[in-house]
């Protein structure tokens, strides 16, 4: 099983087109091969923690190369994420 970990607090400009867009993310991840888990947590500074689980790195690589989880992400470092790890 591998873990992924992401950290994150959201710009202000995150709004319903953020919100919309993790609801799908959410929804294909479920969908993909070797989805196992997610978990998400946010501190009362807003700080966020994701923890998602995967079968294995291969279906890890998958979910990362999906076309619309990587405009997802391109999203998020340009509008929607202040930082995130």
């Amino acid at each position: 099983m591998v873990v992924v970990v992401f950290r994150s607090r959201l710009a202000p400009e995150a709004g319903a087109d953020y919100a919309a867009m993790a609801d799908e993310m959410l929804e294909r991840a479920r969908a993909a091969p070797g989805f196992v888990s997610f978990h998400h947590y946010e501190a009362a500074d807003g700080e966020r923690l994701a923890l998602v689980h995967w079968q294995d790195e291969e279906t890890l690589a998958l979910w990362r190369d999906d076309v619309r989880h990587r405009l997802a992400q391109r999203r998020g470092r340009e509008a929607w994420y202040a930082w995130f790890d």
